[in-house]
């Protein structure tokens, strides 16, 4: 039986914090805010109905700090913690550390964070799902053999890091001698941001639609979504604006993309909200690109 939650931390700041005390409010759940001192007067600290106070160099470090949040939500008696998005929201290590406090993360568990939360182990899913996804060369640890087997795909090229997003790690590559150079960059970067140097190549898709789903999981196979925004005006890879429902997009072809997605989320079991994105190719093949296990942040479009 799933134990009543009466209480819930929100492990988060601005206005993300505020909306979901604001919906903690219209559900009778009493609410727990979390800030730095800096933060004393802030919106969603006035709004919660009790605040604790974290310590930390920057406000960024306090609401980084697992340790003080949970001891937090432990004070309080809160029931359980809601991350938001940004921060701790996709960390795997936090969401198990809730639950070993005996308290309820909201979100998905900390296993299906860190297999979708990895792109390569995500990848790999996908596919054995019979999710689309393009083709790609995974690393092998020796960059000889890992710049040999990305040409063989052809170009151009896209080098992303396995770990993280933001578009840091990425780079377009269309030329077979400039290959090396970016692959050990595109390392480089992914290991300062990371700390996780490991990169792969796929075969980037010109002039793409990048289209994502969103969807709603039960944790027990149960899945809906609630159909699909267009993101697809971006600048360095971070997205600028989003519109539902996608403009010029075939029913069939909508109604594929979506059932994909439903099938990822059911087959991992996903608890709570998340994003499933794809690549949308001139020719109408789509390809998976990755599933953020959050509340995104554009989730009210």
């Amino acid at each position: 039986m799933t134990r009543p939650i009466a209480k819930v931390l929100v492990a988060n700041r601005g206005e993300i914090a505020a909306r979901i005390i604001r919906s903690l409010d219209r559900l009778g759940i009493a609410s727990v805010a979390v800030h730095h001192a800096v933060e004393a007067k802030a919106v969603h600290v006035r709004m919660a109905g009790e605040a604790v106070a974290l310590s930390g160099d920057t406000p960024v470090s306090a609401h980084l700090d697992a340790g003080q949040i949970i001891a937090a939500a432990r004070a309080t008696g809160a029931d359980a913690i809601h991350p938001g998005y940004g921060f701790l929201s996709e960390n795997a290590g936090f969401a198990r550390a809730v639950e070993a406090a005996g308290l309820v993360f909201v979100g998905p568990s900390a296993d299906v964070i860190a297999l979708m939360g990895d792109k390569i182990s995500a990848r790999n899913f996908a596919q054995a799902q019979g999710v689309p996804v393009a083709p790609s060369v995974l690393p092998t640890g020796d960059i000889d053999t890992f710049v040999n087997a990305a040409a063989n795909i052809g170009f151009p090229l896209l080098i992303k890091a396995a770990a993280g997003g933001g578009g840091k790690g990425m780079s377009i590559v269309h030329r077979p001698e400039d290959l090396r150079e970016a692959a050990r960059l595109a390392a480089s970067e992914a290991q300062r941001y990371f700390g996780d140097g490991r990169v792969y190549a796929e075969l980037y898709v010109e002039n793409p639609r990048h289209i994502e789903v969103q969807i709603l999981g039960d944790g027990k196979g149960g899945a809906i979504h609630l159909w699909e925004r267009e993101c697809s005006v971006q600048r360095r890879f971070q997205k600028i604006v989003e519109e539902a429902p996608a403009p010029n997009l075939g029913a069939d072809l909508r109604a594929r993309i979506c059932e994909s997605a439903l099938r990822l989320t059911k087959a991992a079991k996903y608890r709570n909200a998340g994003t499933v994105e794809y690549i949308l190719g001139a020719d109408g093949r789509f390809f998976f690109l990755e599933m953020n296990t959050r509340l995104q942040v554009e989730h009210p479009v």
